[in-house]
């Protein structure tokens, strides 16, 4: 879930409440709040604690709501996932250290002291943002940790089941591929654009029917590569806003709002897939 701005810059939680319900009636099963498509990095403690309250306290107790408390420190990341626990997550989305880039025993005692919270945790492997990548073998070590559930994996080229673990997709364009092998979903972006047919997907896989699966799937290829015409969430919020669903599509520093050339790359697949009335000329 993108986390609303005004134009300020202010958190807009009245708009993240708005957007909650919308991904909620448009197919998604729960909602990760403060992760990467939450522009985190730029949050404050204080705002991601108002963001997490605030979605439960809209959506409800039955909802699953994933918090993203990962950060490079590993005192703050625990301290973050607790608050996460108490503001009323069901399971922390906990990112590979970053920048620091640990070896394969500083992770392990990373996700260590954090298991020790007591919250399910999703680990997040996303070595394209953290420069570090979590193998598929000690990935598999460390869901045996007795917290650690699962996994989105975003690195596409390792994607596949790991014993012991629910493996998500984390990138829109291997859902699909997440699907057939019997994965337990996706953690997405163009779910805020075509949520119902992600849905779809979903439903047809579960029932069996891999055909409708895969035909659905390629019909959303353009919204995949309109979400990826720059840096996440630059084109979604862009998108949203031409979709009124946001009325800013303002992001933090040093993310910046889509360019008119962007624009223009995201605007045609919004209108194939029907969401825009065609553009004249």
């Amino acid at each position: 879930m993108v986390t609303p701005f005004s134009d300020d810059g202010a958190v807009d939680e009245a708009a993240a409440r708005g957007l909650a319900r919308h991904l909620l009636e448009n197919g998604s099963h729960g909602l990760v709040v403060t992760g990467t498509s939450g522009e985190s990095p730029t949050l404050s403690d204080q705002e991601k604690i108002a963001l997490w309250r605030a979605v439960r306290d809209e959506v409800g107790p039955d909802v699953p709501i994933v918090a993203g408390s990962g950060s490079n420190d590993t005192h703050h990341t625990v301290e973050l996932t607790r608050a996460a626990a108490e503001a009323g997550a069901d399971a922390a989305l906990v990112v590979t250290p970053y920048y620091n880039k640990p070896n394969e025993d500083g992770i392990r005692a990373h996700y260590e002291a954090v298991n020790e919270v007591g919250v399910p945790i999703l680990l997040y492997n996303i070595p394209s943002r953290t420069v570090v990548n979590i193998s598929p073998e000690l990935l598999g070590e460390l869901g045996r940790l007795s917290n650690v559930v699962g996994v989105k994996q975003a690195n596409d080229a390792e994607l596949g089941p790991i014993e012991g673990l629910d493996v998500l997709a984390g990138n829109d364009g291997v859902f699909g591929r997440t699907i057939e092998f019997g994965g337990a979903g996706g953690i997405l972006v163009s779910s805020h654009l075509v949520g119902p047919q992600m849905r779809q997907m979903w439903d047809a896989g579960q029932a069996g029917d891999l055909d409708r699966m895969r035909e659905i799937d390629a019909e959303l290829q353009p919204i995949y590569e309109a979400t990826t015409v720059t840096a996440n969430p630059i084109p979604v919020k862009a998108a949203l806003k031409m979709l009124g669903v946001l009325e800013s599509d303002a992001l933090r520093l040093p993310m910046v709002a889509a360019t008119e050339n962007q624009r223009a790359q995201i605007r045609p697949a919004l209108e194939a897939a029907g969401l825009l009335a065609a553009s004249a000329g």
